[in-house]
């Protein structure tokens, strides 16, 4: 069972999924969902569409060109089965794979990098042009505050209730637990049997 990639969106299409398209010429193309099978009726060029792997890589999102991404290349070149080769070769996909991860975070990194700074100076011309967002802010900080009193308060007031509804019942328990002892002695003497 063979995993393809959409011919245009390039998601995986699983076993029994899928719409399977085949031109005139005999040129087989897979898509993943009508959405993209109708996109490609359309004619619409997936570079750009804004959810399209190709609209991604060609923007510079994604990574493009890497070595790692070689080896998903599709070879339709029959080999003969050996257990060594097909250890070895589970062994690199696994390694090719961490690496490609690795690669996709450094990127990823790298390509988010001055976001906060600029960020943080828009957010600065913002506050230069508008002074009152600063009092509104000072607003709700004190509200906040004042919230946060009033939970701490009624927290105390519940906490002293149950301290002092406990001290009720345990002095409710003694005397229940002193009557039933008594109960208990009267039954002993009751039941004694003489000879």
């Amino acid at each position: 069972m063979r995993i393809h990639s959409c011919h245009f969106c390039s998601s995986p299409i699983y076993p029994g999924h899928g719409i399977t398209f085949v031109r005139n010429d005999g040129k087989v193309f897979r898509f993943c969902r009508s959405k993209c099978h109708k996109a490609f009726k359309q004619r619409r060029n997936p570079r750009k569409l804004k959810w399209t792997k190709a609209f991604r890589k060609s923007a510079g999102k994604e990574l493009a060109v890497d070595s790692t991404l070689t080896f998903a290349k599709r070879r339709n070149v029959p080999v003969r089965y050996n257990r060594n080769l097909v250890k070895t070769t589970l062994n690199a996909m696994q390694r090719i794979e961490q690496i490609r991860r690795r690669r996709e975070r450094a990127f990823y990194k790298n390509r988010m990098k001055g976001n906060r700074e600029r960020q943080f100076a828009l957010d600065k011309k913002l506050v230069e042009e508008n002074p009152e967002l600063l009092r509104m802010r000072d607003v709700e900080q004190k509200d906040k505050q004042l919230k946060e009193q009033a939970k701490e308060d009624q927290e105390m007031e519940s906490a002293e209730e149950n301290d002092e509804s406990e001290m009720e019942t345990t002095d409710e328990e003694q005397e229940e637990e002193k009557l039933a002892a008594k109960i208990l002695l009267k039954n002993k003497r009751k039941t004694r049997v003489k000879f």
